[in-house]
């Protein structure tokens, strides 16, 4: 069968000689010890796969047993076992890091249960993940060719998330590559979806979108709590799922929503869309000192501090408010050290730029390249950045100042794999998902077009300039020097245009532990 050893470790082993008779006959080798010094002693000569050890023997404790095991093998898997229930002995244990805790009298099923969570667990795991999944897929291609709704696209693609990150832990490669294959056929629908839908949103019965965020689900928040808003720019769903239970530490959630991001879903237009509560067009309209187009030199976000001003004026609210945006590991330090000081501001607003540079980084760096090579890696250096980033600190601070928090972001991201040729004058803007200039030739399958940006509420760079957008996983090249632009963009992370990811976003409101 399996050829797993055990090692048992109990001052009273001939008493549990049916179960290890037991055992036995299900082809596990179990090797026996009297004492936990015989147990250190026979663990620096055989390999073995578990240890059952009692807690109270005489010598050596099984707790002072167990410290020892984990300094010569601190994987070595340990099932304590004992005749008491007394708090401590478990707490002491559970910090030890054991595998499993029983209470004696044990049976011999109890025992082959621990033995299957603890060894088996990865096989048990793959195998029924990979037949649930299995009967998810029929069900969720049959969901595809039905789905016409922004509320059934939100449950279908939390739904891919789900199995995306339950699949990429088994064994079975090929389960996730049909997911991947499935979530391209899922964005393909949704471009479609986009093109037929996206102008009727803004007639008033629409989905909730980044200039309608504030109004919609921030206001209504803010009225009853002193609240700490985290726009983290160019989070992805998976990205939130990848640090949820670091957050759940200081918070716990109260509920989760999900709203659609502009086009295009870039930081420049969906993000002061949150703040100033209007659409590129009118922003431009409204505050043209404010606004820069793409072919406008100067930063494009420098004044979302203001426009959130005018809206918080424009609503009618009496708030205590400040705003923070972090772009650098000084500045959050610097935000961290002296957060107490926002402890009487009704409203305190932190954007917070690292998951956009380092998705920059990937693009521009070798290194970020390997660390972040597929969705995977990328989650997981995002999860690391956060458990040890400032904002975990001061996330820690506005628990403790019993603030309520709400995360969110300004626009997703995709890992772009497709090149698609575009051609425009030298006034065409560098995004690699969207462009916006004059006379654009590009392929009609792979965009969205909005030839007329007014009626989608964006502003036109002259007076015959359009815009278009790259759907699924496409990136736009130019012909000249293609091979090389391709070679150095593909398989880098890119925003601005259609596709789940960028589009479906997180909107968390969560309440101090």
């Amino acid at each position: 069968m399996n050829n797993i050893s055990i090692l048992w470790v109990d001052d009273e082993i001939d008493l549990l000689k049916p179960h290890i008779i037991f055992l036995e006959n299900k082809n596990y080798k179990v090797i026996t010890c009297r004492s936990g010094q015989e147990a250190l002693e026979e663990l620096q000569k055989t390999n073995v796969d578990i240890v059952f050890l009692d807690e109270n023997m005489p010598g050596i404790s099984g707790l002072e047993t167990l410290n020892e095991i984990k300094v010569i093998d601190s994987s070595l898997p340990v099932v304590m076992i004992t005749k008491s229930e007394e708090e401590f002995i478990m707490e002491e244990a559970i910090g030890a890091k054991i595998a499993d805790y029983l209470i004696k009298p044990v049976n011999p099923n109890q025992i082959l249960l621990s033995l299957k969570k603890n060894l088996d667990h990865s096989r048990l795991v793959s195998e029924k993940t990979t037949a649930n999944y299995q009967q998810e897929f029929r069900k969720i291609a049959m969901d595809l060719s039905m789905v016409n709704s922004v509320d059934e696209w939100i449950d279908l693609y939390k739904r891919l998330i789900y199995w995306e990150m339950r699949l990429e832990d088994i064994e079975d490669n090929g389960m996730f590559e049909i997911l991947e294959s499935q979530k391209t056929e899922a964005n393909n629908h949704f471009g479609k979806f986009v093109d037929r839908n996206y102008l009727d949103w803004f007639g008033g019965d629409g989905p909730v979108m980044s200039h309608t965020l504030f109004k919609e689900w921030i206001q209504p928040e803010i009225e009853d709590a002193p609240t700490l808003l985290v726009v983290i720019d160019n989070l992805r769903y998976d990205q939130w799922y990848a640090f949820e239970d670091t957050v759940g530490t200081y918070y716990k959630k109260n509920k989760e929503n999900s709203y659609l991001s502009i086009l295009p879903t870039a930081t420049q237009y969906a993000r002061n869309a949150i703040f100033s509560g209007l659409m590129p067009l009118e922003m431009q309209r409204k505050h043209p000192d404010w606004w820069k187009n793409d072919n406008e030199e100067g930063g494009k976000n420098l004044h979302e501090a203001d426009f959130l001003g005018a809206q918080i004026a424009r609503l009618g609210l009496d708030l205590k408010w400040e705003y923070h945006k972090i772009s650098s590991l000084r500045q959050g330090k610097q935000l961290s050290q002296n957060f107490r000081t926002q402890k009487d501001n009704d409203l305190t607003v932190i954007v917070y730029n690292f998951v956009d540079m380092l998705s920059h980084a990937k693009t521009e760096m070798e290194v970020i390249k390997e660390l972040a090579s597929n969705d995977k890696a990328y989650r997981s250096l995002t999860q690391s950045w956060f458990k040890n980033s400032p904002l975990v600190e001061i996330i820690q601070q506005a628990q403790q100042l019993g603030m309520k928090l709400i995360i969110t972001t300004d626009h997703g991201t995709i890992n772009v794999k497709q090149p698609s040729k575009v051609i425009g004058d030298k006034e065409t803007s560098l995004n690699l998902r969207y462009k916006t200039g004059r006379s654009l030739t590009y392929e009609d399958k792979d965009v969205l077009a909005a030839k007329n940006p007014e009626k989608i509420h964006l502003p036109r760079i002259n007076v015959s300039s359009s815009f278009i957008f790259a759907k699924n996983d496409l990136f736009f090249a130019y012909p000249n020097n293609y091979n090389h632009y391709v070679s150095y963009y593909r398989n880098t992370y890119q925003h601005g245009g259609v596709s789940l990811e960028e589009m479906i976003i997180p909107f968390v409101v969560l309440s101090p532990k």
